[in-house]
């Protein structure tokens, strides 16, 4: 389970910022006064234009960046107070691989293996059914370089996984991936979903989040448009279809 209160983050503009923003303001808010709370065995999608704060967030709860106020509570751990404990409970993926060139696939999920001090047996159980699900046994042993975008991704995938971490965010997992490599990793938020993790999926691509969302929030230029249940969004649609209701909201 993730719990969200009241969180806020601001960053300090430079004065070249500043002046690019044709602001004089020294801080910027990119996320104010955002609440939500999403539960086990259930996906919550978290969606916003391009800059709304949506992915500030994301790093927020996977600790990346500590709020400048307000609590994050992920699996009864908070997050803020103590991040490390947190991160072990946790899988971060996002669009961006940020993978090392040199190893290869196999050689990248045994290291994060070690980070997250998974015991061998489960390691090896762990990496069949990864590697099997996403079908990537035919480039194991091939350089991470040499490796196309979605291959890139899937080794993404299993670095995130590698643990089997109670709560998953997937940030924008499927932009840019062909279909196939976009159905593998919906079939594993799928997975995860059965299998009673918490999960919260971004995604700018609406058909992904009918398919997969059970619970959703809007986020817009920092703050909060929309939260509640998939079944309740689309009975008060006013729009015939999920993108025209979402443009909706965003401009109220």
């Amino acid at each position: 389970m993730i719990k969200v209160e009241n969180l806020r983050k601001e960053f300090e503009l430079s004065r070249q910022q500043r002046k690019e923003l044709g602001t004089d303001d020294r801080i910027a808010v990119a996320v104010d006064n955002v609440s939500f709370v999403c539960e086990k065995g259930k996906v919550f999608s978290l969606l916003g234009p391009n800059g709304a704060g949506k992915t500030t967030t994301l790093r927020m709860l996977s600790t990346i960046f500590t709020p400048t106020s307000g609590t994050i509570e992920i699996a009864g751990i908070d997050a803020v107070k103590y991040p490390q404990e947190a991160r072990k409970k946790l899988g971060f993926l996002t669009g961006s691989t940020g993978l090392y060139a040199r190893l290869t696939p196999v050689e990248v999920v045994d290291y994060f293996a070690d980070l997250y001090q998974v015991p061998k047996n489960k390691r090896e159980e762990r990496k069949k059914y990864l590697f099997n699900l996403l079908q990537m046994n035919d480039f194991l042993g091939k350089r991470i370089g040499k490796l196309s975008t979605g291959m890139k991704q899937k080794v993404s995938i299993c670095r995130t996984m590698i643990h089997d971490p109670e709560v998953v965010v997937f940030d924008e997992p499927t932009s840019g991936l062909d279909v196939i490599t976009a159905a593998n990793i919906i079939q594993l938020i799928k997975d995860c979903r059965d299998q009673n993790k918490t999960v919260i999926f971004s995604s700018h691509i609406m058909s992904e989040v009918d398919l997969l969302c059970d619970d959703l929030s809007i986020i817009h230029k920092g703050k909060l448009k929309y939260s509640g249940t998939m079944d309740d969004f689309r009975s008060n649609m006013e729009e015939p279809n999920l993108t025209a209701e979402f443009i909706r909201i965003v401009n109220l």
